[in-house]
């Protein structure tokens, strides 16, 4: 220690018992005999209780101190000395005896996941990478999307060779922005006015002999014509219109023909092709 003492004064410093010719140990520069430092500093062992003395290996784990002969599993008792180990509810278990007891199993082969296997988890269950599969052609879902149906996972290959919608018009696979008429599903871009081809998607449109049609092509192809405007009355959007004698009106048009004033629910007169109100009629 870099330090000169009288043969007697180079004691213990705990009990001053005289180290000259004796095993000591030093701690914070300080000289300890055997007896005293074992009684002070040394740990105690989980396994047996005894102190660990300094002729002894200390091996440590979380605080926790074992003989080296006391470190061994719990379970089957084997040396966890230089071995891979695991915890369980304070003991210790070989990695061997620690997945058979302790380690998730797998729910679809029922097996353990061991130490660095992927681990799939789907609806609260977990599944190894072999075993969660589609339950069409059972090939590995892997990184790959998938489609829940019923009690499985199906891979989208075969999703859409054997489950997904089919556009009525261009008999293509329906995977997005999908629309469905009369329940049938259309490709957005397929549901088309039969007339015009322009998209219905979104837009007003009716049909015709199960046919669809926009509203411009419905109303100049099949729609009665107001006789007072000549445009086509497609009862689209709630439009009302007025019939009499195989002519129509819009509401809006069914008015005295000289004077204006709105005939819808009141009495009126005809001259020819003109509709008056009672008053116009008489003069």
């Amino acid at each position: 220690m870099d330090e000169d003492f009288h043969q007697g004064h180079f004691a213990c410093i705990k009990c001053e018992k005289s180290l000259t010719g004796h095993r000591y140990i030093l701690r914070e520069e300080k000289p300890y005999c055997i007896v005293c430092y074992e009684a002070t500093f040394a740990n105690t062992c989980e396994e047996c209780k005894a102190t660990i003395g300094t002729d002894s290996k200390d091996l440590s784990y979380k605080e926790k101190h074992w003989h080296e002969k006391c470190f061994h599993c719990s379970k089957c008792d084997v040396s966890l000395v230089d071995q891979p180990f695991a915890s369980k509810n304070e003991k210790l278990f070989c990695a061997e005896c620690h997945d058979q007891n302790f380690a998730a199993r797998c729910d679809g082969c029922g097996d353990i996941f061991r130490a660095g296997m992927k681990k799939y988890d789907y609806k609260g269950q977990q599944f190894h990478e072999q075993c969660f599969t589609c339950k069409e052609c059972n090939n590995p879902i892997g990184a790959q999307s998938f489609i829940p149906r019923e009690d499985g996972v199906v891979c989208i290959p075969c999703y859409e060779a054997k489950f997904a919608p089919r556009c009525l018009k261009c008999t293509e696979v329906i995977n997005k922005g999908g629309v469905t008429y009369k329940e049938a599903p259309w490709h957005r871009e397929c549901f088309t006015c039969t007339n015009c081809q322009s998209q219905l998607a979104g837009e007003k449109f009716t049909s015709r002999d199960e046919k669809p049609y926009c509203a411009n092509c419905f109303g100049e192809l099949f729609a009665k014509k107001c006789c007072r405007c000549t445009a086509p009355i497609t009862g689209l959007g709630g439009t009302k219109f007025i019939s009499f004698e195989e002519r129509h009106w819009h509401s809006d048009c069914f008015v005295c023909y000289r004077c204006n004033i709105s005939l819808v629910g009141k009495g009126f007169l005809t001259d020819s092709e003109e509709i008056l109100c009672p008053e116009c009629g008489r003069n």
